[in-house]
Formats: structure tokens, C-alpha cells, sequence
């Protein structure tokens, strides 16, 4: 029997680590960053982790890496947890900067649905998730290299969601709006309470729950915010 596979995007320190050891549980990890290193002793102490170095931005790297991982087994989820960032106001952004960032956050989102989505249509399951923020639904005025870029994303898994969803394959967009508790974090804001971090291992562990949910309860929007969060 061929195993069950989650694929897991954007695996650092901090929220993909937690995904990918909250994931394992059920799942067969292919997890994919750039950082070789973190990824080895990642799967070292997670069993069942397997790691895919990989620049996501690179369509055809991201192409090879796809078919590597389907060699694994069947994937049933897709977390897409890589992100391009940087700020910058319209006046003096990089547009190359911009481009980049369309093509972590948006265009390798389309490359995962369009590789992963026809087979767990054909099997009647599966689930589909991005993480994002809320940049995705505002343009704050020095984030124009960013917010376009995830609001894209958004739509395009909106999209996904409306055609997928009724062929049996959840699709969700979850927007963290938090600070997330991980050392930089910490250093830049050393004067603030430990409850005003959102913790990776709670992120990860509602996006489990949001992969999970009943076909009678599925949900697309979802915001992740610590109770201590002004919006």
C-alpha cells in the first residue's frame, strides 16, 4: 500500500517546523525550503520526515522536486507556508522584488494545485491549505512589495476552493495576524508578554484541525490571532 503524503512548503524554524512535526502524526512529511542543513536535522528528529531542497520560485526546480515526491506515495495535503516578503512603499519599491515575491507566494501556489489537485480530485479527498496574513485583504502604505502579492494568492486559492471544493478537495486560506513566537521576534520585541506571541505549535495545530474538518463544516477564511492583538 502506498503511503500517505503531506507536503509542507517554507520549512523553517518557527511555523513550518511545527507543521511538519504536527502533520507527522498521520502523515509521510516532503518537506521543501532552501535551507539543505535545517532540513536534514529536521528529518532527523522527525521520523518520516524526508527533505526536498528546493527554491520554490523556480518553477522548474519546484517541477523536479514535485515529481521526486510523488514517488513517496499519494499526497492527500498541501501546506504552502513559503513567503516572499520585504517592504516597501510604491514610490520606492523593487519591481524585482515584487516579481519575486509572485512567484513564492502566488505562482508556485498555482504550480502545487495544478500538480497535487488532479489526483486527490480523482480520489474524492484531500486538502489544500495556504498560510498568509492580512496583507492579504489591506494595503498598508510600506508593504506594497508584499500585500499585492499575498491578496493574489488569496484570490487564487479562493478560486481553487470554488472548483475543487465540490469535487471533494478542501481548500483554505489561514492568515496569521500575530506576531509568531520565534527568537527574532522575541528580539524585537523584548518588552512584550509571552501570551502576545502566537505560538507555532498552536498555528500548526489549527491548520491540522482546518486540513480535518467535516465536508459539513469545511471553512476557507481563517484568521489566527492572539486574544492581545489589536485589529
Amino acid at each position: 500500500m502506498r503511503e500517505t503524503v503531506c507536503v509542507i512548503t517554507g520549512v523553517g524554524p518557527g511555523t513550518g517546523a511545527a507543521l511538519v512535526r504536527k502533520f507527522s502524526e498521520r502523515y509521510r512529511i516532503a518537506m521543501i525550503a532552501r535551507d539543505e542543513e535545517r532540513l536534514e536535522a529536521l528529518a532527523t528528529a522527525v521520523p518520516g520526515a524526508m527533505p526536498f531542497s528546493c527554491d520554490v520560485s523556480d518553477r522548474e526546480a519546484l517541477a523536479a522536486t514535485i515529481g521526486e515526491i510523488n514517488s513517496l506515495g499519494d499526497t492527500q495535503v498541501v501546506v504552502h507556508n513559503a513567503v516572499g516578503g520585504g517592504a516597501g512603499d510604491v514610490l520606492s519599491l523593487d519591481p524585482d522584488l515584487l516579481e519575486h515575491n509572485f512567484r513564492v507566494n502566488t505562482t508556485a501556489l498555482l504550480q502545487l494545485v495544478q500538480s497535487f489537485g488532479p489526483a486527490m480530485v480523482e480520489a474524492g479527498r484531500g486538502a489544500i491549505l495556504a498560510t498568509g496574513n492580512t496583507a492579504a485583504y489591506r494595503g498598508r502604505a510600506n508593504f506594497a512589495s508584499f500585500a499585492p502579492t499575498k491578496a493574489a494568492q488569496r484570490i487564487l486559492l479562493e478560486s481553487a476552493a470554488r472548483l475543487l471544493g465540490p469535487k471533494g478537495v478542501h481548500v483554505a486560506y489561514v492568515a496569521i495576524d500575530a506576531a509568531i513566537d520565534v527568537p527574532w521576534t522575541r528580539k524585537m520585541l523584548p518588552d512584550h508578554a509571552d501570551d502576545f506571541f502566537a505560538n507555532p505549535d498552536d498555528i500548526a495545530a489549527e491548520c491540522f484541525h482546518i486540513a480535518h474538518q467535516p465536508q459539513s463544516s469545511w471553512t476557507f477564511d481563517v484568521v489566527i490571532r492572539p486574544f492581545g492583538e489589536s485589529w
